[in-house]
C-alpha cells in the first residue's frame, strides 16, 4: 500500500502541530505549513521525523503566497488537505467592535480557508479528504449563551462558505469535513478548557479517517458526533 500524503495549513503548534504528529505516528507524510521564518514545534517534528515531515511557510491571508505554495507543491498528490487556522481578539460585544478587526476576523478564518480549499482541490486524490476546523461556536443551534460574537460570526460564515463549496462540486467524489475540536487548552480555548490537545487530536484524526471514501459534507465533533448546524 502507497504512502499517504496530508497537507496541514496551521501546523506550527497546538491543534495543528498536534495533527501533523498524529499523523506522522501513523505512517503518513505530512506537509505542514507555518507563519514566518522562526523556528516552530513543527520544525522540532520535522528534524526527528526521518524525512517523513517537510514544513512550507505560508501567511494564509495573503492570496500571493498560496499560489506560491500551490506552484511549489504542483508534484504532491494530497489524501488529506487540512486548514487548521484561526484567531479570536476577545469577547466583545458586536456594537463594540472595531471595522479592522471584524475584517481581520473574517478573513483570517472563513475567507482564507476556503481560498486554501479552492486552490488545492485539484490536488487531492478524487478519494481524497478536504477538512477544515470549525468551532461548535460555529453552530447557529447550539448558540444559546451568546458571547465571542466575531469568533462565532466567523466559524457560522466558514459552515456557510463550505455549503456553498459543497453545492458548487456535489459531483466530486471528495470527503468533505468540518471538525470541531473540543474545547482544547490552547492560547485559544484558554487555560481553563476540559481538554488538551493530546486528548483531542486522536479523536480529530480518527473521525477524518473514519469518513475517508464518504463524497458530502459533514460537520462533525472529535467524538465523531454530528454537531448542529
Amino acid at each position: 500500500m502507497s504512502e499517504k500524503t496530508a497537507l496541514i495549513v496551521g501546523a506550527a503548534r497546538n491543534l495543528g502541530l498536534g495533527i501533523a504528529t498524529e499523523y506522522a505516528r501513523r505512517g503518513w507524510n505530512v506537509v505542514g505549513t507555518v507563519r514566518g521564518a522562526g523556528r516552530t514545534g513543527l520544525h522540532d517534528l520535522a528534524d526527528m521525523s526521518g524525512g517523513r515531515v517537510t514544513v512550507e511557510s505560508l501567511e494564509m491571508t495573503e492570496p500571493e503566497q498560496i499560489a506560491a505554495l500551490r506552484e511549489r507543491l504542483a508534484e504532491h498528490t494530497l489524501d488529506l488537505l487540512f486548514v487548521n487556522a484561526a484567531i479570536a481578539r476577545g469577547d466583545i460585544p458586536i456594537g463594540d467592535v472595531p471595522t479592522e478587526m471584524f475584517t481581520e476576523v473574517m478573513v483570517t478564518n472563513a475567507l482564507s480557508p476556503m481560498r486554501v480549499v479552492e486552490s488545492f482541490r485539484s490536488s487531492v486524490t478524487p478519494s481524497g479528504t478536504i477538512a477544515v476546523m470549525s468551532s461548535r461556536q460555529g453552530s447557529l443551534g447550539m448558540n444559546t449563551k451568546g458571547g465571542q460574537d466575531v469568533y462565532r460570526a466567523s466559524k457560522s460564515a466558514l459552515n456557510q462558505l463550505m455549503r456553498c463549496y459543497a453545492a458548487r462540486y456535489a459531483d466530486a467524489a471528495h470527503t468533505l469535513l468540518l471538525i470541531c475540536p473540543g474545547h482544547v487548552r490552547t492560547g485559544l480555548g484558554g487555560p481553563n478548557a476540559p481538554l488538551t490537545v493530546e486528548q483531542s487530536v486522536p479523536g480529530v484524526v480518527d473521525t477524518i479517517e473514519r469518513h475517508s471514501g464518504e463524497p458530502g459534507l459533514q460537520y462533525l465533533n472529535y467524538q465523531n458526533d454530528p454537531v448542529p448546524w
